[in-house]
Order: C-alpha cells, then sequence, then structure tokens
C-alpha cells in the first residue's frame, strides 16, 4: 500500500472548541509555571512603578505650588524610573528564554510522537505537512504561552489599578474613562474570533505548500523530465497566494483592533480634558488632579496595548493549537504486550512463522486485501511471496512488523501469538529492506549500523562485501564516513546499501520487498549469494516481481487477490499452476528445468 507524497491532498484541520485549544497552549506552559509565576511578579513590581510615577508626578507638582522641598519625590521617582526599567529588563530576558525552552519542547515533543505513530495514521498525510507544523506552527505558541500570558496579566492589573487609582482622584473622569474602555473592549472582542480564523486557514495553507513541496522535490527528475516546472510552480504558488491572503486578513483585523484600542484611549483622553477643564474651571479639582488624572489616562495605553497583544497572541496560539493537536491525537504504538503469554504454544517444530487463516481489511467496505491467508514460514530457508499487482504481498508484510493488525486469525512467531510479544523485542528478531529502499540522512556507517548500532567495522565491510560494495565505498574519498547524498551512490547502490543494512543485524527473520529491482546481473547474483548464506542460519522472505531473484527459493507462495493460490518450487509451480506460468512467460523466463549443480 504505497502512498505518494506528491499526490497526498491535504485534510482542513478539525476545528476544535476554544477551551480545548487553551488546554492544549497550557500543557505546553504547565512545567514552566514556576518562571512563568517569577516573570508575572517582575511584571507585577514594574507595573507598581508606573502606577505610582502619576501619584509622584502631583506630589512633585503640589509641592512647586507651596514651596516645599522636591528632593524626595524627584529622588523616588528617579528611583521607579530605575527600578521600572532593571525588572522589564530581567523579565524580557527571562521570558524570551522560556519562549525558546517551550519551543523546544513543543518540537521534540511532536518529533517523539510522530515516530511512535502508527503507520496506518501517515499514510494519507504528506512528509512535508508534519514538517511544517513541526517547525511553523510551533513557533505560533511561544508568545501565547510566555509573554501573552505576563502581559495579558500585567496589561489587566495595570487597567485595573490605573482605573482604581483614576477613582480616587475624581469619579466623574472614571465614568468617562470606563464608557470608551467598554466600547473599544466591545468592539475589538469582536475581531477576535476572526482574527484566529484566518490565522489557522494561513497556517493551513503553509502546511499544504510544505506538502506539495515536500513531494516535487521527491520527484524533481520526473517533474523536469515532464517539463512541469511551470506547472508545479503555479501549484505551489497558489499555496503560498492563499496563505498571504489569510494572512493579509489577519494583518487587517488586527491592524483594526490596534486601532480601535489606540483610538479609544485618544477619545478618552479628549473627553478627560473636556470634561476636566469644566470641572476645574467649576473648582471641583485641582490643576494637579487633572495633571495625574490625565497622565493615568495617558498611561492606560500600555495596559490595553498589552491586553490587546496578548488577545492576538493568543489568537495565533489557538490557532496553532488546534492543528499540534490534530498530531497529538494521532495513535501510537504501544511496545507493551497486547496479551498475556499462554501457558502451552502450539507451533511447528521447523516453523520460524505462521499465518493461521489471517484476514485484513484497509477499510470496513473494500474488498479483503488477505482473505483467509495461512502459511508457514520455515525456520531456515528461503520463502518467496509472489503474485499480480494487489494480491496482498505488501500487506503481508506490513502484518509481519506488525505496522498492520489482523482483523481475523492470528501470526504466530516462535510458537507465540503476536498480541503476546513486546513490538521492540518483536522488530529486533526483523530485518527489513523496503522496496524503495531509502537511506536516512547520515554517514554511510550510520546507515549501515543502523539497527545494530553496536556492529563492528569488521562486520561493516563483511556486509558490504556480500553485496559487492566493499571497493567502491574504499574509493570513496571518506570511506565508511562518506555523508550520502542523492548523488553519491547510483540507485542500485543505494539498494545494496539497504540490503547490507539489513545482513548488519544478521536478525533471525530476514523480509525484502524486492531487494533486487534495480540491480544489475552481477550485482543481482552477489545479492543472491548473500541471500543464500542469510538462509542457511535464518529465515528469508522476499517478494519479488523479478521471479528471477526467486527461482532458486526453498517455498514459493503464490498469491492472488488476497488468498494462497498455490505454494511449492519453482518446477512444481510451472507444471501445476497456470497463473504463475503466466507470470514467467510474461518475464520472458525460462521455463526450461534449471540444471542441478553439484558442488
Amino acid at each position: 500500500m504505497c502512498h505518494s507524497s506528491l499526490m497526498t491532498e491535504e485534510r482542513p484541520t478539525p476545528d476544535l472548541p476554544a477551551r480545548a485549544k487553551i488546554r492544549l497552549l497550557w500543557a505546553y506552559a504547565r512545567p514552566h509555571k514556576r518562571i512563568l509565576i517569577i516573570g508575572l511578579l517582575l511584571g507585577l513590581v514594574a507595573t507598581g512603578a508606573e502606577l505610582v510615577t502619576p501619584l509622584v508626578t502631583k506630589s512633585v507638582l503640589d509641592g512647586l505650588e507651596m514651596d516645599e522641598s522636591l528632593r524626595g519625590p524627584v529622588t523616588l521617582l528617579a528611583v521607579l524610573l530605575v527600578a521600572g526599567a532593571t525588572v522589564e529588563l530581567i523579565q524580557t530576558i527571562l521570558l524570551g528564554t522560556l519562549a525558546e525552552r517551550i519551543i523546544l519542547a513543543a518540537r521534540t515533543g511532536m518529533v517523539r510522537h510522530l515516530l511512535r505513530t502508527k503507520v496506518t495514521e501517515l499514510g494519507s498525510r504528506s512528509a512535508g505537512e508534519m514538517v511544517t507544523r513541526v517547525t511553523s506552527d510551533t513557533i505560533l505558541i511561544r508568545e501565547a504561552t510566555t509573554s501573552s500570558i505576563v502581559n495579558g496579566v500585567n496589561g489587566l492589573v495595570g487597567l485595573v489599578g490605573a482605573l482604581a487609582l483614576m477613582a480616587y482622584l475624581d469619579l466623574v473622569l472614571l465614568g468617562t474613562t470606563l464608557g470608551v474602555i467598554v466600547v473599544v473592549a466591545i468592539l475589538a472582542g469582536l475581531l477576535m474570533p476572526k482574527l484566529a480564523k484566518a490565522q489557522q486557514e494561513a497556517q493551513e495553507e503553509m502546511g499544504a505548500l510544505g506538502g506539495r513541496l515536500e513531494g516535487v522535490l521527491r520527484a524533481l527528475r520526473t517533474v523536469k523530465a515532464a517539463r512541469a516546472e511551470a506547472r508545479e510552480t503555479g501549484r505551489i504558488a497558489l499555496h503560498a497566494e492563499r496563505s498571504a491572503e489569510k494572512s493579509i486578513r489577519a494583518v487587517r483585523l488586527e491592524a483594526w483592533a490596534w486601532t480601535i484600542t489606540g483610538g479609544g484611549i485618544n477619545l478618552a483622553v479628549m473627553l478627560i480634558l473636556g470634561v476636566g477643564a469644566y470641572r476645574v474651571a467649576a473648582g471641583d479639582i485641582t490643576v494637579t488632579t487633572l495633571v495625574a488624572f490625565l497622565l493615568y489616562a495617558f498611561q492606560l495605553m500600555m495596559p490595553v496595548m498589552l491586553l490587546t497583544m496578548s488577545l492576538t497572541s493568543v489568537q495565533s496560539g489557538l490557532a496553532a493549537a488546534a492543528r499540534i493537536g490534530e498530531i497529538d491525537a494521532m495513535a501510537t504504538e504501544s511496545d507493551e504486550p497486547a496479551a498475556a503469554p499462554a501457558a502451552t504454544t502450539t507451533a511447528a517444530a521447523d516453523a520460524a512463522l505462521e499465518l493461521r487463516d489471517v484476514e485484513y481489511r484497509y477499510s470496513p467496505e473494500s474488498a479483503p486485501a488477505l482473505d483467509g491467508v495461512s502459511l508457514t514460514i520455515p525456520r531456515h530457508g528461503h520463502t518467496a511471496i509472489i503474485g499480480p499487482s494487489g494480491a496482498g504481498k505488501t500487506t503481508v508484510f506490513s502484518l509481519l512488523l506488525k505496522f498492520l493488525q489482523p482483523q481475523r486469525g492470528e501470526i504466530v512467531l516462535d510458537g507465540r501469538p503476536f498480541p503476546e510479544w513486546r513490538l521492540s523485542d518483536l522488530r529486533s528478531r526483523i530485518a527489513y529492506v523496503e522496496q524503495d529502499t531509502p537511506l536516512v540522512p547520515g554517514t554511510l556507517r550510520e546507515n549501515l549500523g543502523y539497527a545494530a548500532p553496536e556492529a563492528t567495522e569488521d562486520e561493516l565491510w563483511a556486509a558490504l562485501a556480500t553485496v559487492r560494495l566493499d571497493q567502491r565505498v574504499r574509493e570513496l574519498e571518506h570511506g565508511l564516513d562518506t555523508v550520502l547524498s542523492p548523488t553519491t551512490m547510483s540507485g542500485g547502490e543505494r539498494q545494496r546499501v539497504a540490503l547490507a543494512r539489513a545482513l548488519v543485524t544478521d536478525a533471525e527473520l530476514l523480509l525484502l520487498d524486492e531487494a533486487t529491482a534495480q540491480l544489475d546481473g552481477l550485482s543481482e547474483a552477489a545479492v543472491a549469494e548473500g541471500i543464500r548464506r542469510q538462509a542457511a542460519t535464518g529465515a528469508v522472505v522476499t517478494i519479488a516481481h523479478r521471479l528471477s531473484t526467486v527461482i532458486d527459493a526453498d517455498q514459493i507462495v503464490l498469491l492472488e487477490a488476497g488468498r494462497v493460490r498455490a505454494v511449492g518450487t519453482h518446477q512444481e509451480l510451472l507444471q501445476a499452476d497456470e497463473l504463475y506460468g503466466e507470470l514467467v512467460a510474461a518475464l520472458r523466463i525460462s521455463t526450461a528445468p534449471q540444471p542441478v549443480t553439484t558442488p
């Protein structure tokens, strides 16, 4: 069951309730709540210093009127300014460090979850889309889980504190100010849900762009050969344009929010000047009281802006949380056995692996990919699984590696049903070579020892010699420490590296999915020799569309439409099964009896 990342369709992210998104955001901030509390306290100190400043200024002005000494008030004012600036510096460094730690935790957590996710969960999602979520979406939660929390609380405290001190100065002017603030809050609040939606849609388009670009780069040779560069550029640019449109909408909404809040404060200042001048003229308040009140009105700008900044940042974080939450919701593999070991086991003495009446469907409404398959893999020897496309060959391998779970029947390894095995123990006994033979990023040494990090250098060279690649590697400038890239080795050489990687593990069961598809005749003969050596000490199971790679197999299993059609050797199946004969004829392989060679 192969899925092309180039053709994968991106699915819209399910819209989570706001409460669920907030819980996701808080999950990232919770482990660092002590630092958040410290940052919050520092913010409160800075806010307190700002709140006291207008009252100290009023006392300075009152002192001027009464000809009193200004040394005390001026000294206090200077101390407040220096202390406030120092506290803000410490808070900024503290929260910036915390933000990066939260991003680190989010990214490593998402990567850990993705790599433990079931293969079936990732089958309909492109790798580029997942990369975008790990790299881009995590940035959006940074401010939402750090500065926005502190800014929100500081802004709220600053707003409430300023209003309380305004009430102390004059209730009439306070009523005027509150009227403007309420209107501003309602208008800004109406914009927030639209802002969150625009930002989420922009991120979804960026994810789609990443998925498409990853698939195109993977198939770049095909793209160029088809002269499709311009078409693919247009398709990818379309995602970029859509993301830009949504981002521009978000920018406009955010700009409106800032304009409404800033304009509201300016309106409040104008009204305070008008009403305050009238009250000063009427003798209800002093000029210094009006000046102090105006200072608080100007000071309202900062807490209101902090609250607006906090709300807009949280909206971005909520948009990212919905996409990150979709990854967190993916089902992961469990290493623990699904069933307790049975008291007794029944297995053929020479059987390493058995499939017993196994059925599997990829969806409830689809035809079974495997329908009552029963077969035995001997403890030693080479078993080849062949059949037309769609016969169920790859599904068998997916079940053997426990990527999939049978819906009926059971699979038994060494007499123990699969549910009784720990996943790590089961896979440690199996070496697997994929059809596409991917190599992991890194050096040749790291690739060869990927499943057996403790392998010695002699073991690595022995595996390379088996696939006739040792001389080629010795010619490389850095030998085993050569960093692999698409241009370092040919497709056939990469296939042989993948096979050598499997041979290094010396596993009891070796699964090869079309392991010789890109090999020349000499290399194929070398691989066949390596398979024979491995089959002498363990079980080798091969999927092949090239029957030349399995003619010498000890056992050939012919699958058709999810069922075992026939089992036997090459010559037995030639004589007894028409489909096998047609497959052989289609590939122009000689049906003459193979000469028996004597040692």
